[in-house]
This record gives C-alpha cells, structure tokens and sequence, in this order.
C-alpha cells in the first residue's frame, strides 16, 4: 500500500518540478530568483500557521462527520487519522483521502462503505464555501462569472439530489436491475445514507460555515504573501480571497492530481493581468502553493508514519460483497 502511495507521491512531485521549471523560465530564473530575496521570510511561520489552521479547522469538520453517522472512534485516533489523508492532497479533487476510510476501518471495523462519503461531503461543503466566495468576487470583479455559476449549479443540483430521498430512492430501486450494480446494492445504500445523514440542511449549512473558516485562513496566508512581496499593485483581502478560491476551483474541477499547473496558472495569469510582473506573480504562486499544498503533504507523510507505529502497517483488503 505505501509503496503505491510513494510511486503515485514521487510521480506528482516530479510533475511539480517540471511544471515549477517551466514556470520559472517563462518569469525568467534570476528576476524569480530575485524576487524571493525580496520577500520577507520571517513571515513563513505565520503563513504556516495560517495552514495549520486550516487543517485544525477541517478536522472539526471529519470530526462532526463522524459523530453523525455514529462511527465510534476516540477523538486521537480520528485526529490519527485525518492527519494521515492529508497525503492524498496531489490526487484529483482530494478523493484519493479515501485512503482515511481504509484508516478507520482497520481501527474500529467500520465498513469503508459508510464512512468513504465523507471525504464526498467535504469536498461538497469545501466547493459550496469556496463558490460563496468565488459568486461575490467574480461579480464585484467582472471575472470568471460563467465557470463560477456553471459549477455552482452542478453542486446545487447535486445536493437537491442527494438530499431528497424522493428523487434518489427511486434512482437507487433502478440499479436493481443492472447485475452488477445489483452485487453492490448494499454499499451503495449504505454509502447514500451516510450522504444523505450528512447533507441534511443544519449539518450542511454548519459544516459550509466551518469551511468557510478553514478557507479564509488559506485566503489570509495568500494575501499577506501578496503584502510583503512589492509588487507595486494594491491588493485588498477579498481580491486576494476571489483570486485563491478561483484558481482553486479550476484546478480542482480539472481532476488533475491537486489540481498542478491549472491552479498555479491561473493565480499567476490573475496576477499578471492586474499588472504584476511576472516574476512576483510565479514567486507568490510557488510560494503559496508550497504552504499550502506541499506542507500538507509534507504533514501527511509524517502523520502516516506515526500513524503505522501504533496501529501497524496500513492494509487495503476489498470489503466483501
């Protein structure tokens, strides 16, 4: 299992490279080079702890997630646990933080078919709070507004969906006739009622506020790298928070693993069209990305290793049908 997680881990990570090479050719590698000197370093704790916050805050939300579907589990043991997926940030959209599923499983037992809706929900609730932002800057700003409404109606009709056992019961009773899915029906009930415990209208509303919280600490981290580099633009919280929550969702929205070169190109061509130059505009991005992306990684991979010395090496067996 961990040698598979390494492979796929090492594949993103030369991935990054290329991409981070290709972007520090295109703004020039000694105006790039420069650019970093000029940023004031005694910053990255705080930008660092900015991401912490978020993870704290997110795993409030696995947490609460938890507790409503009646998983028994200690509150160290989930913390293990959601700290562990966090290995999985450079898979497409995050749902490679299945993986926390299998955790759960080999520590309480619980099947993977209950519990694996969670990370679906979080991705929910994390898009719902990150096109809050997007609606409001992409209409103050006049940018983006059609991708932002588009995507915004994809996971309002999802929700309505999943949300009313009316409309999804009957879907459900047509997988019956489909053989293999028929195998599965079991799982699939049981992963819908999870969903569905989750996505009810309080525990959605609170868990969007939650992210909401969560995402301004990232949006906070951006802003103040965009302060303390001088690029000569002004700058406000809410085009710092549009432009991060943005190029987040088009980077998700493309399925490639955390979302690399579609994110850090559209924080870096919003940049450059409000009139930084590039090399500040591709400094800001890498260094965003490194604090955010990168550290949670970096955060995971240590928490994975913590996490096998007490509950030993992580296993992945198929449930049974």
């Amino acid at each position: 299992m961990l040698q598979k997680l390494k492979k796929k881990l090492m594949i993103s990570i030369a991935l990054a490279g290329l991409l981070y090479l290709c972007f520090t050719i295109f703004a020039d590698y000694r105006h790039v080079a420069e650019a970093f000197r000029s940023f004031n370093w005694l910053l990255l704790p705080v930008l660092l702890l900015c991401a912490v916050s978020n993870y704290l805050v997110r795993f409030s939300k696995w947490d609460y997630y938890l507790r409503i579907i009646n998983v028994k589990i200690s509150k160290i043991d989930s913390f293990s646990v959601f700290m562990s997926g966090l290995v999985m940030s450079v898979t497409p959209g995050k749902m490679g933080e299945v993986l926390k599923a299998y955790l759960v499983k080999q520590i309480s037992g619980t099947s993977i078919s209950k519990t694996a809706p969670i990370i679906f929900v979080e991705r929910i609730t994390d898009f719902v709070s990150l096109m809050l932002i997007a609606l409001i800057g992409a209409y103050y700003y006049n940018y983006g507004r059609a991708i932002v409404v588009v995507v915004a109606l994809f996971f309002f009709i999802l929700i309505v969906f999943l949300s009313n056992r009316k409309i999804a019961l009957p879907i459900l009773k047509l997988m019956e006739r489909n053989k293999f899915l028929n195998k599965h029906l079991s799982k699939i009930h049981a992963a819908y009622d999870s969903s569905y415990q989750m996505l009810r209208p309080f525990p959605l509303l609170k868990m969007t506020v939650i992210s909401l919280i969560s995402w301004f600490f990232e949006c906070l981290g951006y802003y103040l790298i965009l302060l303390n580099l001088p690029i000569n633009v002004h700058v406000t919280l809410l085009w710092s928070a549009f432009c991060y929550c943005f190029a987040t969702i088009v980077g998700a929205i493309s399925m490639l693993p955390g979302g690399l070169g579609v994110t850090e190109g559209s924080l870096t061509l919003m940049l450059i069209e409000k009139g930084v130059s590039n090399q500040y505009a591709v400094a800001s991005t890498f260094i965003i990305r490194a604090v955010t992306l990168w550290f949670a990684v970096l955060i995971g991979i240590i928490s994975v290793s913590i996490y096998q010395k007490r509950f030993g090496n992580i296993i992945i067996e198929p449930e049974r049908v």
